[in-house]
């Protein structure tokens, strides 16, 4: 009887010990899943699965050259690998001149170094879809890369695939050199009566004028969109609805509107990217990234004409209907040289957007740094973004802008019209009211701008939760902050050529502490709105002396 209890007593054992085992290895692998240095738990976002069977397009016909239309042959490539349960098709150097691509799932694009994929400049090869453009749902012509529904798609290689954007877009005399304008009006197309914008065609400059932005909300059937198709230019790769999807190494380039728009994907990863569009593109983003779930966006370059790096959930009504938020996303590791906007939320933001994580970035000339953007009408959330090692150099306006006022117009174009307007009545709060809150920015540094810092809320709903350290910032103008609670500035050294360097109004529940500014005005800090409560400077001793409070300020509502 001794025997048996003690092997039985073993065997448990055994079990425990086994089952403790288990339970601890999954625990690690849990563990090693998660994202290290994230402010908020994030599995490891899965990659593409490609089964292992190849083809070259070659083999389907396709010939090098710019002049021959190979569609029928990327096609037929795609085809043959999917019939296989999907596979790799490579496109080799040599210049592969296309009508739309059609993805499918379990496909790999290779392009190889020297390739170029080009697409056709003849508009009638990319019929109408259905589509979201601009955050809204409307009709568009199809994208040169498009896919729908689908798993795991990758794009490999590095190889070019260029968008023919130069014969879609309109473009503005004023961002143009003399030479390049004569260019554009001597290849066609035409300009309007005040001498000012190139249309590629007349049906594109009589459409644009009824459009709100980019779309035309006035019509409804697909009959109504194909009388103006000229000017439903598309975005150059779109992939919607979809999961497991990789951009990793190509360039991708002059997109007749944005440039990659992945929609509604989960898990998705960019990362070893080149995005280069002209600087003068009419909505020429970089990347924009909308209603997707797990993203990680690292180690690429974008030197574009618009928003960079751009973040989205839909826009109005379209967009809260959608109910998908942009969520779980990490942007580390890219340089951006030219854009409206290095790392942008919004302003189609109606689904929300929280979880972000943005590190070790660099915006070099680009119009803004970081920016967010909203306006009366959207709703949606923004929250749980965090910030960190961010270097910007040479920013022609707001190096750090929140915007609740955005007109559809660059922060350059807005300044240059006397600045944003700024409605001091409060709306009624309800569902189109956007929210921006708990979002923190660390480790900033700020080499020349127009603005350092600019933080607009609303009346009815402020920015709220906002918190900026270890920032060193040299720039003409300071800081501007518009109906705010909890806007918290530490740690902060200033080199402003501006006598005033902050501008403070309606603030509440806020602080600045161990602020140093090298400005000696004794309105070196302006106050002012009947709205302020809580204004904490109790930690900057340094500037009790350089404070300026207006007469509408309630008592004791600054603490000095």
């Amino acid at each position: 009887m001794k025997n048996k209890s003690r092997n039985f007593l073993l065997a448990a054992f055994t079990i425990m010990l086994s089952v403790w085992s288990q339970n601890s290895t999954a625990q690690n692998a849990n563990a090693e899943e998660i994202y290290p240095g994230i402010e908020f738990k994030m599995n490891k976002i899965q990659e593409p699965k490609i089964p292992n069977n190849v083809v070259n397009i070659k083999d389907f016909g396709a010939v090098n050259g710019g002049q021959v239309l190979n569609t029928k042959a990327f096609a037929d490539a795609i085809d043959a690998v999917s019939k296989k349960g999907g596979g790799k098709v490579i496109i080799p150097a040599g210049i592969w001149l296309t009508g739309p691509i059609i993805l499918k799932s379990n496909l790999e694009l290779h392009a190889e170094r020297g390739a170029l994929i080009k697409f056709s400049p003849d508009k009638s090869l990319y019929p109408l879809v259905e589509t979201s453009f601009e955050g809204l749902n409307t009709w568009r012509c199809i994208s040169p890369i498009y896919g729908k529904n689908l798993e795991n798609v990758a794009f490999t290689g590095n190889g070019v695939w260029d968008g023919s954007g130069e014969v879609w877009r309109q473009v503005k005399k004023a961002k143009l050199t003399e030479s390049q304008w004569k260019k554009f009006v001597a290849s066609g197309g035409v300009v309007n009566e005040s001498k000012t914008s190139w249309y590629p065609s007349e049906v594109f400059m009589n459409a644009s004028e009824g459009a709100d932005q980019n779309v035309r909300l006035d019509l409804k059937t697909k009959e109504d969109f194909e009388k103006i198709h000229d000017f439903l230019r598309p975005v150059l790769v779109s992939i919607q609805n979809s999961k497991r999807v990789l951009f990793d190494g190509p360039v991708f380039q002059n997109s007749p509107a944005w440039n990659i728009h992945p929609l509604m994907i989960e898990d998705l990863i960019v990362r070893n990217v080149t995005v280069r569009n002209p600087w003068f593109s009419q909505n020429g983003d970089g990347l924009d990234v909308e209603s997707c779930k797990n993203v990680l966006v690292e180690n690429s370059s974008f030197d574009v004409g618009d928003d960079a790096i751009c973040i989205k959930s839909g826009k109005d009504k379209d967009g809260r209907d959608r109910k998908k938020p942009c969520e779980n996303i990490i942007i580390r590791n890219n340089i951006v040289y030219h854009g409206h906007g290095g790392v942008t939320v919004g302003s189609e933001m109606s689904s929300g957007v929280k979880n972000m994580h943005v590190s070790n970035c660099s915006f070099m000339g680009t119009d803004v740094g970081l920016r967010f953007k909203s306006n009366r009408g959207r709703g949606g959330v923004v929250e749980n973004i965090f910030i960190s090692d961010i270097y910007m150099t040479d920013i022609p306006s707001q190096a750090i802008s929140f915007d609740l006022y955005y007109g559809g117009k660059s922060i350059a174009e807005t300044l240059e019209e006397g600045g944003a307007k700024i409605a001091n009545k409060a709306l009624p709060v309800d569902e189109k009211t956007p929210q921006f809150k708990n979002i923190s920015m660390k480790n900033i540094t700020i080499a020349g701008a127009q603005q350092a810092v600019f933080l607009q809320g609303l009346p009815e709903m402020n920015l709220e939760n906002i918190s900026i350290s270890n920032l060193i910032a040299k720039a003409d103008k300071g800081v501007t902050i518009i109906d705010g609670n909890g806007i918290k500035i530490s740690d902060a050294k200033f080199d402003i050529k501006d006598s005033n360097v902050f501008t403070i109004y309606n603030v509440k529940n806020s602080a600045l502490k161990n602020v140093e500014i090298n400005s000696t005005s004794p309105k070196a800090i302006s106050i002012n709105g009947e709205g302020c409560q809580n204004i904490d400077l109790t930690s900057s001793s340094n500037l009790s002396k350089k404070i300026f409070i207006g007469e509408t300020v309630p008592k004791k509502a600054v603490k000095l």
